[in-house]
């Protein structure tokens, strides 16, 4: 497997306009001290110019166009030929701020709706108006042309809503569809007692597999690594050949990619596995990413699957799935652990 980094979740700050439930970062409406400043971030990505083919980077946060310097960073990604899109709650989406976007040449911004009803939705992000403000973002978007996806995260609280969200996603005329499969960390702590028990987990990503038979839409599955051990289990049955681009993928490789091809930058500049993993590898204060990527012990030991422990490190889907690391480290204190939320045992022993 080739793990030159190819996508980069980037989070600009932890400052956001939102309350959300769910929260990995804690984010909320306040200054959080000691976050990159410009020239550290205009540094970072001088640095991936450095790389054969620079990774894209996913422009996130808490909320980044809280950050006053949004527009100049993203300018200058652009400028340096650096791939951009954008994930936002969709509250800043203004006629003037879809302009600037589309100046930017973001080709898609994601916005997260994870109800189909403005009360539920806005009860979950923790600010009145939310749900109306996210679909005046979309409208702006569509009329100016610039391409969205939804994401939606998952949970006991809405899991049975998933077919209300589909159908109102399909309506709303997104590109795409990225389905989050709920990681109890940050504020998400909270809600493991609404997380999905590994059966429901089951059972919702073989619905997700199964919604693609009438759907247009590109459907990914996120913090759900072994919904790629289940499109191949069911692609078998069924008969039929998989297709990378039809199922969200760039590559039918596998699951997890986190520490292999993918990677979360922290607003303060840690280097993780993803932003789910509170664990850092390094800083790009003290040390350039692309030296990070290439020698960082956390990094080196994902990228040999025989470390990874109890079923996972049995599983003979391990090249295809790889458990998610973030929960596992979530649940037991290991980020080379055993996947908790999976239901398949291994034929393999040892």
């Amino acid at each position: 497997m080739d793990f030159q980094p190819r996508i980069i979740a980037w989070e600009l700050t932890k400052r956001c306009n939102l309350f959300c439930a769910h929260c990995r970062a804690w984010a909320d409406d306040r200054q959080w001290q000691g976050e990159l400043k410009t020239e550290e971030c205009k540094a970072f990505i001088d640095d991936l110019k450095t790389f054969e083919r620079p990774p894209m980077l996913i422009l996130t946060g808490g909320e980044p166009q809280m950050r006053p310097d949004f527009y100049e960073i993203a300018a200058y990604a652009k400028d340096k030929g650096i791939r951009t899109v954008l994930a936002t709650n969709g509250l800043g989406l203004t006629c003037p701020d879809v302009e600037k976007i589309k100046g930017l040449e973001i080709p898609r911004v994601s916005i997260s709706i994870d109800f189909p009803t403005q009360e539920e939705h806005d009860r979950f992000r923790g600010m009145a108006g939310a749900y109306r403000l996210a679909m005046q973002g979309i409208g702006n978007l569509k009329e100016a042309g610039v391409g969205f996806q939804v994401n939606t995260t998952v949970t006991k609280m809405n899991r049975d809503k998933l077919p209300a969200i589909r159908r109102l996603v399909e309506g709303l005329g997104a590109e795409a569809w990225h389905v989050f499969l709920l990681v109890p960390t940050g504020r998400g702590e909270d809600l493991v007692e609404v997380a999905l028990t590994p059966e429901e987990y089951e059972e919702t990503l073989n619905w997700l597999y199964e919604v693609h038979r009438d759907s247009h839409l590109m459907i990914k599955a996120t913090d759900a690594p072994h919904y790629y051990r289940i499109l191949r289990q069911r692609a078998k049955a069924d008969g039929v050949q998989l297709k990378a681009e039809r199922h969200g993928m760039n590559s039918l490789t596998r699951g997890c990619l986190g520490g292999l091809t993918f990677y979360f930058v922290s607003a303060t500049g840690n280097v993780q596995i993803c932003g789910y993993l509170p664990v850092a590898a390094s800083n790009i204060r003290r040390e350039p990413f692309s030296y990070i990527w290439a020698n960082s012990e956390m990094f080196l030991k994902l990228r040999d699957f025989s470390n990874l422990e109890g079923r996972c490190g049995r599983c003979e889907f391990v090249n295809v799935c790889g458990g998610c690391r973030a929960r596992a480290y979530a649940m037991t204190g290991s980020y080379l652990g055993e996947e908790p939320f999976c239901t398949f045992q291994p034929t393999r022993q040892g």
